[in-house]
């Protein structure tokens, strides 16, 4: 009898146990983040890359751009759904001892040490919290992280947002185009 009721209770907490390993997890979108809150997403690494080895020359980094399936789905001509979330790697460019970027035989920048980790997200009213007002992108919100991915990054948002604002045509996204010319080839 001890061995029957033994066998109960293990089936019952693996059945427990397996029911909260497949509880999906809250869409990112459920929650009404504001700048500078927007977590980034543990998964992200697995998504389509948006656009690949993005050289700054100007400010000596490299950077890797990815984003959710959601976004990916957006057609050319199209603004970016609600739950589209992107995420950017920001490196330094690699260095000679005297200072000077190193190039790859491709003629770009050697990517060198992870500086920070920048998120972008679009959710219904995320936006609306922004101030100042004329730096609203929409629904999109910004947020920065140090190379550990955990520590909140000390740069101003209002920066991010003053440099998309131009893009309102473009649904506040830089290199739109190119990433839609990429995906057509």
């Amino acid at each position: 009898m001890k061995c029957v009721k033994w066998m109960v209770t293990a089936m019952v907490l693996t059945t427990v146990l397996i029911g909260c390993a497949q509880v999906p997890p809250t869409p990112v979108t459920q929650i009404k983040y504001s700048d500078g809150e927007l977590p980034i997403p543990p998964e992200y690494k697995s998504w389509p890359k948006f656009l690949s080895d993005i050289q700054r020359t100007d400010i000596k980094q490299v950077r890797e751009i990815y984003i959710n399936p959601i976004g990916h789905s957006t057609k050319m001509g199209e603004t970016f759904p609600n739950e589209t979330i992107s995420v950017m790697e920001i490196y330094k460019a690699r260095e000679a001892a005297d200072g000077t970027p190193l190039k790859g035989g491709d003629g770009k920048f050697v990517k060198g040490e992870l500086l920070k980790v920048a998120v972008m997200g679009k959710g219904a009213g995320w936006g609306d919290s922004v101030t100042p007002t004329e730096l609203r992108n929409g629904d999109w919100i910004y947020a920065m992280y140090l190379a550990d991915a955990k520590t909140k990054a000390p740069d101003d948002t209002s920066t991010c947002r003053a440099c998309h604002l131009p893009l309102t045509d473009k649904d506040y996204i830089f290199r739109y185009d190119e990433y839609f010319q990429k995906r057509a080839q």
